[in-house]
């Protein structure tokens, strides 16, 4: 195992390089500039210049990623090109509020997913399975972002009523936080949850089908310790496949939550650096976000081994 978990990590930083690469090339090749966004109506030709100068734009791009990447290798993820602040420092106020919503989210998703899934295969071609799983195929259908456009408006038009919109730390008060970051988590979550809901069921039937939980039912053992002792562990593993992957999905939809309900987490703050073509921060974001997906890819590999000790990387 842990010659695997070497060569992994060794696939990661080639992985995290070629991201940076990407980045690097596709965010200075999209229309608008950063120096004109950060002049605007100011852009005259010697501000500009200028300006280029002072921040290192006008080398080639071969250069200002040479550059970067030396900063990046020393830990210096460099500074915001329009607030001039520490991008670490932005991190490391953001990552807690964006982590917190996700985990929230996947959190929610599973338990929905896992017990619905169960039910649904346990009661396999009845009303309650049918239920099931088109709640299952409602809940991949309808967009996230049109959800939770819906939660704001119709509830202030027909209640008087709206999300609260004023995020509040969570060391400040924990229950304001809740109040705020609970709605985006559950419109996350759904969506998470119509993907495993569907996998945890059809892994469910397979395995209630096997030879050895037929023997546990002819022995007498109760329905809930075969289903949740012998049959679920050995379901989840596919599950587990599927939940590391949706890390990603999880991160494209907490940017678009952020935005809309008015968290600043870092899915908000990597919209503003698009806005305004802060290469740094796209960067440095992208690559965060990167390294999140590939952990979580890697530590999914790792409790596959767990559930299923027949699973030898070496």
């Amino acid at each position: 195992m842990s010659r695997y978990i070497i060569r992994r990590l060794l696939l990661m930083v080639v992985t995290l390089l070629g991201v940076s690469v990407f980045v690097f090339g596709l965010i200075r090749i999209l229309p608008g500039d950063a120096v004109t966004m950060l002049l605007q109506d100011y852009a005259y030709a010697e501000n500009l210049d200028a300006l280029r100068a002072k921040l290192g734009l006008d080398k080639p791009v071969y250069v200002q990623y040479w550059e970067w990447l030396g900063r990046v290798l020393r830990g210096d993820l460099g500074a915001s090109l329009r607030s001039r602040q520490p991008i670490i420092d932005e991190l490391a106020r953001r990552l807690p509020i964006t982590a917190e919503l996700g985990l929230l989210a996947m959190l929610i998703g599973l338990l929905i997913s896992i017990p619905v899934g169960v039910l649904s295969a346990v009661k396999q071609d009845t009303i309650t399975d049918y239920l099931a799983r088109g709640l299952a195929v409602a809940a991949l259908a309808i967009p996230g972002f049109w959800l939770g456009t819906l939660v704001i408006t119709f509830p202030s038009i027909w209640f008087r009523w709206t999300p609260p919109l004023q995020y509040t730390p969570i060391h400040v008060d924990p229950i304001k936080n809740l109040s705020h970051v609970i709605i985006p988590a559950t419109i996350l979550g759904i969506g998470l949850s119509g993907t495993l809901m569907r996998l945890t069921r059809a892994t469910m039937l397979e395995v209630l089908r096997q030879d050895y939980v037929r023997t546990a039912w002819a022995k007498g053992l109760a329905d809930r310790v075969i289903i949740f002792r012998h049959a679920l562990k050995n379901a989840l593993i596919p599950v587990v496949t599927v939940l590391g992957l949706q890390v990603s999905v999880l991160v494209g939809g907490s940017v678009v939550m952020e935005q809309i309900f008015v968290i600043p987490g870092m899915g908000r703050y990597l919209l503003e650096a698009i806005q305004y073509r802060d290469y740094p921060v796209v960067q440095a974001l992208n690559l965060v976000f990167a390294l999140v997906i590939l952990t979580s890819n890697l530590v999914v590999d790792i409790v596959y081994a767990y559930l299923d000790p027949r699973i030898q990387y070496d």
